[in-house]
């Protein structure tokens, strides 16, 4: 039998006083899809980031390929055949794709003998493994999804024998995950070793060979991918049961407390992003918003929250007694954004000043140009214990935390302040199987308080499970409003276009 492609053995590593990593061993066959899962702060990217050479080990030893290395950085990990696609893309938008995928190997001071060879691999390496790409695109134009294989590419161009994903469904629709995987399908059958970061267990389920899980710190469980189940997974990982379904009563819609009407957004290119969309959201009910992503939800969200142009129609709420109330964000709206790095957070501010952005001229906070740190404080705590963020420390940056607790970071912010109506962007993207079920419960109730919900997922299952209603967008357009009893069928129909057997 050949040698491993990696080989971990007591991986210890600490920041201060939290134990990121504890004596971890990891045996990962070649050519194979290996994926590693656990609740978010469990540890998995700090491991794969000492393997990448992101990070040293305070104790332990790597083995690639049967023999002894030391990794202290990320040039070395290249140089053994390693590669990394992170969660948040490592590339430079305003350049091409080639210009991409040639920086840092450059092939000398002749750029241009260089650019052409990098352009004949490049073409290889997209024939061989179905990684279609324009090479001249500019890569800030392109979909998330398309931006991912330009990653993967980059990594391939450098020789990478064993890829690391972290999180790579975590900003990607359906069609596009299908893609992805169909891709490292691929790459194992040519014989590359792939290592996925993941909190989807049905992913983990779909593609994978084996499986490590990680809690806390410690790896806790191994598995023949085959040999096991999603519950047991669930389990391992959270360490009690996980109930995997929305447990929820029926809706009792109240008064409508959020309309839209005859709303159209057009960007600053002309391009109409929404197109005469007009809604209603009563208290006491979840209404979703279904499509797949880039078809106008994100921009009629930002037009409800404020923070979005409107160029023609109207948003109104309503108060207790239904009356019409002056449209004011942060005045009985809470806003959970679809990108927390760009819209919900200040990734170099503490945990602290995150818990209380764009809330922080209440009263509570004090007056004037000061500020009550003492009262910011307490707040951050008390949203940290309602919302098991770890680690629970206020005065860590939230650069610092995992996806999933940043995100969590957001959500606590948004519904600790107990809004009217609370608009939400994919509230469980990167956030691992306890907290969406935590969060999915904590939706519920607040719809059951008489809260006014209005969702937007990429995740249909999700939807389905939330919805009380299910509206559908497809090109700006509201396609139509559909029950959560309708089949994944009737909902894709929907959101690709064709309404009533006939696409739009």
């Amino acid at each position: 039998m050949s040698a491993p492609a990696i080989e971990l053995k007591g991986i210890s590593k600490s920041f201060g006083a939290v134990h990121a990593n504890r004596d971890i061993d990891l045996t990962v066959e070649k050519g194979t899809i290996h994926g590693i899962i656990g609740e978010n702060g469990a540890g998995k990217s700090t491991l794969m980031s000492i393997l990448y050479g992101f990070y040293q080990a305070d104790k332990g030893t790597i083995a690639v390929d049967g023999a002894r290395v030391t990794i202290k950085d990320s040039d070395a990990a290249i140089s053994l055949g390693i590669g990394m696609v992170h969660q948040h893309f490592m590339l430079v938008e305003p350049f091409t794709v080639l210009e991409n995928v040639m920086l840092g190997a450059e092939g000398g001071a002749l750029l241009n003998r260089g650019r052409a060879e990098a352009r004949k691999e490049l073409e290889r390496l997209e024939k061989e493994y179905e990684l279609n790409v324009d090479p001249d695109a500019i890569v800030g134009d392109l979909p998330v999804g398309i931006q991912q294989r330009v990653e993967i590419l980059k990594a391939l161009y450098r020789g990478a024998e064993i890829l690391i994903l972290d999180e790579p469904t975590g900003v990607l629709t359906p069609d596009e995950a299908d893609h992805l995987f169909r891709i490292l399908g691929q790459l194992r059958a040519q014989g590359k070793t792939v290592l996925l970061i993941t909190h989807k267990l049905r992913e983990i389920m779909a593609i994978t060979d084996d499986v490590s899980v990680m809690r806390q710190g410690q790896m806790v469980a191994s598995r023949h991918t085959a040999e096991t189940s999603v519950e047991e997974l669930a389990e391992l990982m959270v360490g009690r049961r996980v109930l995997l379904r929305v447990e929820k009563g029926e809706a009792n819609p109240g008064k409508v407390k959020l309309e839209v009407s005859g709303l159209n957004v057009v960007d600053e290119l002309g391009v109409a992003r929404v197109k005469e969309a007009s809604l209603q959201v009563r208290a006491g009910e979840i209404v979703g918003i279904a499509g797949v992503s880039g078809n106008g939800q994100s921009e009629l969200l930002e037009a409800i929250a404020g923070i979005g142009p409107i160029t023609t129609g109207s948003v109104e709420l309503f108060d207790i007694a239904g009356e019409p109330t002056p449209w004011r964000p942060r005045h009985g709206l809470g806003h959970v954004p679809e990108d927390r790095h760009k819209m919900g957070l200040v990734t170099k501010f503490l945990a602290k000043e995150n818990a209380v952005l764009g809330y922080q001229r209440e009263d509570e906070f004090g007056s004037g140009v000061m500020m009550d740190k003492g009262a910011v404080l307490e707040t951050c705590k008390r949203h940290m214990e309602a919302f098991d963020v770890r680690p629970p420390d206020p005065n860590l940056k939230a650069a610092n935390f995992s996806g999933g607790n940043q995100q969590k970071i957001v959500l606590a912010r948004e519904i600790e302040n107990d809004p009217d109506v609370l608009i939400v962007g994919q509230p469980t993207r990167g956030v691992d199987v306890g907290a969406i079920e935590a969060i999915h419960r904590r939706l519920i109730e607040l719809r059951d308080a008489g809260k006014a919900i209005l969702l937007v997922s990429v995740e249909l299952d999700e939807i389905r499970a939330l919805s009380d209603r299910i509206i559908v967008m497809f090109a700006g357009e509201i396609m139509g409003e559909v029950g959560p009893e309708a089949t994944e069928r009737e909902i894709g129909l929907l959101m690709s276009g064709v309404r009533d057997g006939a696409a739009a």
